[in-house]
């Protein structure tokens, strides 16, 4: 076993579930304050009623019965029930899809996001990156005619000896295809990782630097037309590619592809209807990127290409400046900061730990499927905490003047409604309270839509 005790993923998803379902959402903060007002306030109508009908009426004894129906049938209880029932309900729903709220307040702000933001690698793709092309520029003595001195195998040798220190998931494919070949590796010396560009080191006393072709054209690496149009061809084609050069020479390409997940474009058109608007996030080319979006059903306006891990975090300020609540899907390492910052984090359960921690909401199936449920789940619980509200305020306003006596007069009513006992406003108060509660149990039978509409069809 790799993880024992709490460590478990089964012990996180009960701790993360018991802790959302204890915790407090803001909009419980409204019905706090309305109920500090409303106690003093009813007892002091119970005082006015026990006054009036003692006056009127002269019996001490129906004054006090009054007053004492005011007080029973006004016990805000169903205004107490309101938020928590329905906030253990949804995250109890949640927890049963698979969606892990870490608090209520990220389930009563996941239902007012307009704008989510999709990290390509492992949310809109599998993560699963691999070599698809292999273009081979010039041989070791730089002479682009002398290409075949050069072979593949070589090509690979030197990119993936250079790689072996990186983490990135495009080096990982690089690695994992020169294994599958069978190429020994080399030790490399002095390894440097400029973040989202690429890497340099040692291979076997030759300066080797592996990234993207923009980064090596920067430091002076000489690329002639027909390079920039295979870089440009294989960029269309939706792959990322990775130039390799040694000591300044540029002798090839390496195209990696990451393939789709049969949901996405569904899951993305769902948010669309949704009302949501949303943007691929992708340290990608501008070509590549686009590839990837007219496949899943964003628009080009919608693409953020070229973004090295550090700038994520930026980007997503720089939405919440122009006064857009944005949520961030990714599974890195390098999503963390903009999980943290964005107004909720979803994070693909099937991601690093670092990322689920600083999410707000863990999405344990990995699937994009997951995004419009919890939001859609988010929005059904909103509506039942607004549903409950109003049934306790309009409980408490239609009831508290019957048991106070406003119906005395009207002759044509039945007795109890003239003259409400204690007895039946302690049953309308409890009526009041189950009705609460069974609105709110209603969310964990709810269906919802999106559930029906994204799953995937079998073959």
């Amino acid at each position: 076993a790799t993880r024992v005790g709490q460590d478990t993923a089964l012990a996180r998803i009960i701790r993360l579930v018991r802790q959302a379902q204890g915790s407090r959402a803001p909009i419980q903060n409204l019905a706090d304050r309305i109920a500090a007002i409303f106690v003093p306030a009813t007892v002091g109508i119970a005082g006015l009623t026990f006054i009036l009908w003692f006056v009127i009426g002269g019996s001490f004894a129906q004054a006090m019965i009054r007053m004492v129906a005011v007080l029973v049938i006004a016990c805000p209880c169903a205004l107490g029930l309101a938020t928590p029932t329905a906030i253990m309900a949804g995250v109890g729903k949640g927890a049963s899809l698979g969606i892990l709220f870490r608090n209520s307040e990220a389930l009563q702000m996941a239902s007012r996001l307009d704008t989510i933001v999709l990290d390509k690698t492992g949310t809109i793709s599998q993560g699963r990156p691999a070599v698809v092309r292999i273009i081979i520029l010039a041989d070791l003595a730089g002479d682009p005619k002398a290409a075949t001195r050069l072979g593949e195998a070589e090509l690979l040798q030197l990119a993936a000896s250079a790689e072996q220190g990186s983490e990135h998931p495009v080096a990982r494919a690089i690695l994992k295809e020169a294994e599958g070949r069978g190429i020994r590796l080399i030790e490399p010396e002095g390894f440097q990782a400029l973040g989202g560009s690429g890497v340099s080191a040692t291979v076997g006393g030759r300066l080797v630097r592996v990234g993207k072709p923009a980064w090596l054209e920067e430091l002076g690496i000489w690329l002639d037309e027909e390079a920039k149009s295979r870089i440009l061809a294989m960029s269309l084609e939706g792959q990322t590619v990775m130039m390799v050069a040694v000591e300044n020479r540029a002798l090839g390409l390496i195209g990696v592809a990451d393939s789709i997940k049969p949901e996405s474009a569904a899951a993305i058109e769902e948010l669309h209807q949704q009302g949501i608007r949303v943007i691929m996030l992708t340290g990608d080319s501008l070509q590549a990127a686009r590839a990837v979006a007219s496949r899943v059903g964003i628009n080009d306006i919608n693409i953020m290409a070229e973004v090295r891990p550090e700038e994520k975090l930026a980007r997503i300020r720089e939405l919440q400046a122009a006064g857009h609540l944005v949520g961030m899907v990714g599974d890195g390492i390098n999503d963390a900061p903009a999980l943290a910052q964005a107004n909720v984090g979803l994070a693909i359960g099937s991601g690093v730990d670092i990322a689920i921690e600083a999410a707000d909401i863990t999405l344990v199936s990995g699937s994009l499927t997951a995004v419009p449920k919890a939001i859609e789940l988010s929005r059904a619980t909103m509506r039942t905490i607004r549903q409950n509200l109003f049934w306790a305020f309009f409980y408490n306003l239609t009831l508290i003047p019957t048991a106070a006596g406003a119906l005395g007069c009207v002759r044509s009513l039945p007795e109890f409604l003239r003259h409400l006992h204690p007895a039946l406003a302690a049953l309308a108060m409890s009526i009041s309270s189950l009705t609460v509660v069974s609105n709110s149990l209603l969310l964990s039978r709810k269906t919802l839509e999106t559930t029906s509409k994204l799953m995937p069809k079998s073959s």
